[in-house]
């Protein structure tokens, strides 16, 4: 089924990767006739040869295609000659990616040693946004795009003579000012400063390109490159796209946050490399990567899914569905969580504590709220014509198929769904692409004008939470950032996964996709050469001292680069700001400058308390 509405992919119910041209990256070319490529970024002092290289063999060796290296000066750049001069040595070969910010003249030192180089459009040549409302004249914006070009066309040239990819790699945090002034930081524009960039390389035929636009907000990630891609379709630009939610965090929260956006692209067949940016040592991004891909792997060959009639959301901007409310479901309402009991009792998970406590609970045919009022769950056909049930709450459990060919026999449910005001769609897939099959099932209650909640249910068979955690992220989460859905189910056959487990990642998943907020949400940097401290560690502190304000986001950023510009809707942020220093924000506002690093948590403490936001812990 095309799109035709929006055009940001050929076919919205059939998983297919996208076709883009192929780059040249060392000896491992990207695009779409290969594989998935996966990346990492080195952490070290790019001027300390030794332990940037063995940083590097160590994230090869958990199985990285490609590995990016921070270069902030002169030095930095010179010494990639001498890395990659010792890999070689050491029989590695893999490509290096040179990450430039600010200063042009380091990407041409660069060039002249590594594979690819990453430039972001927002201070490459422009100065990163200073939020001055400045409003730029058609002749003043134009004037600069200029001066771009001018400056730009020749660095082209040096890539060529070098057989240097590129990346331009925008990042929502570090938009120039002239973009600012005319789009802000949205999706729009973005795309646009990505777009200025790469008209500018159709111009010269420089084709040698890769695109990336990341942000902590995986709406935003999401809806801003499916822009880019129907502006390059309408431009017939096929470059390939590089894939990853920038400033994730650490642990399980950052490995759901990143499949969730990661994995609503994939699932579209969008991506051509993907970076998970943890808080963490950089060679444990790998193996979550390869997970996620050797999932959307399984889509291929799906059974097909039909969807006639279609009337999908607007795929660049959040709208949630309109829904009838039912008990505390649909309306305004937040989505609920359905807990499976499986083999439990509700009283024996009860009493439960914290801000993670479910609505509802599934247990065989029935649901039970947190008082203990029981629901029966009906088939299709038990609902149209049992009638035993009538103006009773009840909730409905089906699939498409099974739905389609019902509704097919039994045109009438077309208008008993309509007026019901009292019934719940628990709504399942067995398809190995439950991403399109769900979505095709909710483009057609739109197309029918049906208004009754839905609760997505899935069930899994795994055996490693971490997996269970990847699959349903991707699986699951694209579908709540395009507003679908009014509740979540996450289940699981076998013991390896407790009530607990199953029901927090349901949460996860909610919040991941910024559909709830249920705990705090910290946005931490994975770090690179730049960082002047141990993120990693300090990120965990912070997680551990402030993780009882659940009301608030909280980001944790290594250095100035992504930072403070990447923290834009966090409530406070912790920036390091030099050696043993840090700056701490109120939103965008910074409020305590160069506070020594062992007294930043304490001073955070200290600032979040003076704007009304702290409360104690419960003991």
């Amino acid at each position: 089924m095309k799109d035709r509405n929006f055009n940001y992919i050929k076919d919205l119910t059939k998983y297919q990767r996208q076709t883009t041209t192929t780059v040249d990256i060392g000896k491992v070319p990207l695009g779409s006739e290969h594989p998935i490529r996966i990346q990492s970024m080195t952490d070290t002092d790019s001027r300390d040869t030794e332990a940037t290289v063995e940083q590097i063999i160590r994230i090869v060796k958990a199985g990285a295609d490609y590995v990016r290296v921070t270069v902030k000066g002169i030095n930095d750049a010179e010494n990639l000659r001498n890395i990659k001069k010792e890999l070689v040595s050491r029989g590695f070969e893999t490509p290096l990616i040179a990450d430039i910010h600010f200063n042009p003249r380091l990407a041409e030192i660069a060039a002249k040693y590594i594979s690819k180089i990453r430039i972001n459009p927002g201070n490459f040549y422009d100065k990163r946004a200073r939020f001055e409302m400045h409003l730029y004249t058609d002749q003043e914006y134009k004037e600069e795009l200029q001066k771009i070009e001018e400056q730009f066309i020749p660095f082209l040239e040096i890539l060529k003579e070098t057989k240097t990819a590129l990346r331009i790699g925008a990042n929502q945090g570090s938009l120039s000012d002239r973009i600012m002034s005319r789009f802000g930081d949205t999706p729009a524009g973005i795309s646009e400063s990505v777009m200025e960039f790469l008209r500018i390389c159709k111009k010269v035929d420089f084709r040698n390109v890769v695109i990336s636009i990341k942000s902590s907000n995986t709406r935003t990630m999401v809806y801003t490159v499916r822009l880019l891609n129907k502006k390059m379709r309408l431009e017939e630009m096929k470059f390939p796209l590089h894939l990853g939610v920038t400033e994730a965090g650490e642990g399980e929260d950052g490995r759901i946050k990143s499949a969730v956006g990661i994995g609503a692209l994939l699932a579209d067949g969008i991506g051509d490399t993907i970076r998970v940016s943890l808080t963490e040592s950089p060679e444990k991004e790998i193996p979550v990567a390869q997970k996620m891909i050797n999932h959307i792997r399984s889509y291929v060959g799906h059974e097909p899914i039909k969807a006639p009639l279609f009337a999908q959301t607007n795929p660049f901007e959040y709208e949630r569905r309109s829904v009838r409310p039912v008990m505390d479901m649909g309306g305004k309402q937040v989505p609920v969580v359905l807990a499976d009991l499986r083999h439990r009792s509700l009283s024996e998970i009860l009493p439960m504590r914290g801000k993670q406590i479910p609505e509802y609970f599934l247990k065989n045919d029935e649901v039970y709220d947190i008082e203990g009022n029981c629901y029966p769950i009906l088939s299709i056909d038990d609902y149209l014509f049992g009638g035993t049930h009538w103006g009773q709450m009840k909730f409905i459990r089906t699939n498409k198929p099974e739905f389609d060919r019902f509704m097919n026999e039994n045109p009438e449910i077309i208008m008993k769904l309509k007026q019901t005001r009292k019934t719940v769609l628990i709504l399942e897939s067995f398809n190995k692409n439950p991403f399109a099959e769900l979505r095709a099932f909710f483009m057609n209650l739109e197309t029918h004008i049906w208004k009754v909640p839905v609760i997505i249910y899935r069930k899994y068979k795994e055996s490693r939470l971490e997996d269970l955690q990847i699959k349903a992220s991707v699986d699951l989460g694209g579908l709540l950032i395009d507003g679908y859905g009014d509740g979540i189910c996450i289940s699981n056959d076998g013991d390896n996964m407790t009530f607990t487990d199953l029901k927090d990642l349901s949460f996860s998943v909610l919040q991941a996709s910024r559909m709830r907020v249920t705990k705090t949400e910290f946005i931490s940097c994975p770090g690179c050469g730049r960082t002047l401290f141990d993120l990693h560690e300090t990120t965990k502190n912070i997680k551990t001292h402030f993780k009882h304000l659940s009301h608030l986001k909280i980001g944790v950023m290594g250095c100035v680069v992504n930072g403070p510009g990447e923290m834009g809707d966090v409530d406070y942020g912790f920036v390091g700001a030099g050696p043993g220093k840090v700056n701490l924000y109120k939103g965008q506002s910074l409020k305590k400058r160069h506070i020594p690093f062992e007294m930043a948590v304490y001073e955070l403490e200290n600032l979040i308390r003076e704007n009304g936001d702290w409360s104690d812990p419960e003991a």
